[in-house]
């Protein structure tokens, strides 16, 4: 009873905080109210367990997340991950199509079907002038809620990258070669979007001669597939 009080707790804090992380992008828009689509999952036991995503209808974009900076760290101890960011105009105008198709996210979207295996409570959150709504599920079979989900989940990868880069170029520098591997393979496969979104960490890879050429070689094609190279 005490796990699950303190889950509830946890799932409702994150989702104040992606919620506020949706306030403070409309209020930095240009008019009073920015639609904007924010989605949150948590998934104990995976990495991150809890992260949050915001974007506005003009491309910014906020992300939280208690993601390991290590193998062997322990996400409690570590303070969340913030950053703000923008996303490309054709990525935020997918998003919100997804969410015109989604209903906005109005109404059921849980499939509420037994013995499928769960993926992570998940929740969307839609503002705008005219409505504000909130859906929460773990599965859906609505096809713009599955695209918009794996959306987020891939741009959370690539955020996820961004931030372990950002730790090993600052404190171990050796650290980079496998996590640019590891990297570079999820690119094939299709798994990173806006990648430009950790470009400036990228590049300060790319551009330091304290790192070996190799990695920073890694470092440029990334730039270059992203289109942010020199």
């Amino acid at each position: 009873m005490f796990i699950d009080t303190v889950r509830v707790l946890r799932r409702i804090q994150w989702l104040s905080l992606v919620w506020l992380l949706s306030i403070v992008c409309c209020a930095q828009g240009q008019g009073p109210v920015q639609p904007s689509v924010a989605f949150t999952c948590e998934f104990p036991g995976s990495d991150p367990s809890h992260y949050g995503i915001s974007v506005t209808r003009d491309g910014h974009a906020s992300y939280i997340s208690d993601g390991k900076l290590t193998k062997d760290s322990d996400p409690s101890s570590d303070e969340p991950f913030r950053v703000d960011f923008n996303v490309s105009q054709s990525t935020t105008a997918r998003i919100f199509d997804l969410a015109k198709g989604a209903n906005y996210f109005e109404g059921n979207i849980d499939t509420k079907k037994k013995n499928i295996a769960s993926t992570g409570a998940k929740t969307l959150i839609y503002r705008d002038n005219q409505r504000s709504s909130i859906a929460n599920y773990d599965y859906s079979t609505i096809p713009p809620v599955q695209e918009i989900t794996k959306l987020f989940q891939t741009l959370s990868t690539t955020l996820e990258f961004g931030r372990r880069l950002e730790y090993d170029y600052r404190y171990q520098k050796l650290a980079l070669d496998e996590e640019l591997k590891h990297m570079e393979d999820v690119s094939k496969e299709g798994g990173l979007i806006e990648i430009s979104a950790i470009g400036s960490t990228l590049q300060k890879i790319s551009d330091d001669p304290s790192v070996i050429n190799g990695v920073r070689a890694r470092a440029q094609r990334m730039l270059q597939s992203a289109g942010t190279g020199k």
